[in-house]
């Protein structure tokens, strides 16, 4: 029997709807999605806020740094293509799939320079203990020192990796890279055109069913990754995604 690829609704599903939105979220919980992702940053103030970017200007009408916010100020920051809507918190994005039957893949970002935001995994694991997700949340990271906290903090939890050019880079390649990774997660996720570049060298290291593909957003690429034999693909476009795994798999 063939692998059917699970899809991951991107920020939500970027594309479609505002990233990393309540609106993007309930949005994507009504499509034959496989599971949802999104980011997390602390701010200094002790929230976690769901947001890609270090800072506010891309996605927000704020400006600074998302780490800089004061205590309940991202309840002004609107995000840019919603009616009004603001930053939500971490604890309110759970909510939204509190009762769903899709897994969370919790992405824990770092600050603009690279740098790990002290008790941020502390502060992820002690929200995620409100919530009976067991095992549909997967906390992920561009980062092994992350990681390990993850496994330190939460060690029966399921975890996943992300890996693109830069990351790769500063960790001496894709396969050190790899190599690095694997032993921490159950996940390995790889940027796909890099995934493309190193396929025999990463399966050599990774079986392929552990392996996921990111950002799949065109037809073509869409369709081309939901025929190889792994995991997942991430996308910012999950009705893309649906419709093309329905006409694959009927």
């Amino acid at each position: 029997m063939s692998i059917v690829v699970q899809i991951v609704g991107h920020r939500g599903g970027r594309n479609v709807w505002p990233e990393n939105s309540l609106l993007g979220f309930r949005k994507v919980l009504e499509m034959a999605v496989d599971a949802v992702e999104f980011d997390v940053h602390l701010t200094k103030a002790g929230e976690l806020l769901v947001i890609h970017d270090p800072t506010l200007e891309r996605t927000t009408t704020g400006t600074g740094k998302v780490a800089e916010l004061a205590p309940c100020a991202h309840r002004e920051v609107v995000l840019r293509g919603s009616e009004g809507e603001t930053i939500p918190t971490l604890a309110e994005v759970l909510e939204v799939f509190r009762d769903a039957r899709i897994d969370l893949h919790v992405e824990l970002k770092s600050d603009g320079d690279h740098v790990p935001y002290p008790g941020i995994v502390e502060a992820v694991v002690a929200v995620l203990a409100g919530f009976d997700f067991g095992e549909r949340a997967m906390l992920t990271s561009f980062d092994p020192d992350v990681l390990g906290l993850i496994r330190d903090a939460l060690p029966e939890g399921r975890r996943l990796c992300s890996i693109d050019r830069e990351s790769a880079a500063r960790l001496g390649g894709v396969e050190t890279a790899v190599r690095h990774f694997e032993p921490l997660v159950e996940v390995v996720a790889i940027q796909k055109d890099l995934m493309r570049e190193h396929w025999d060298a990463i399966t050599a290291l990774v079986e392929p069913g552990r392996l996921a593909a990111w950002t799949v957003n065109d037809e073509a690429e869409i369709d081309h990754w939901l025929r190889q034999p792994i995991r997942s693909i991430t996308t910012d476009r999950p009705d893309l995604a649906v419709a093309a795994k329905e006409r694959l798999h009927g």
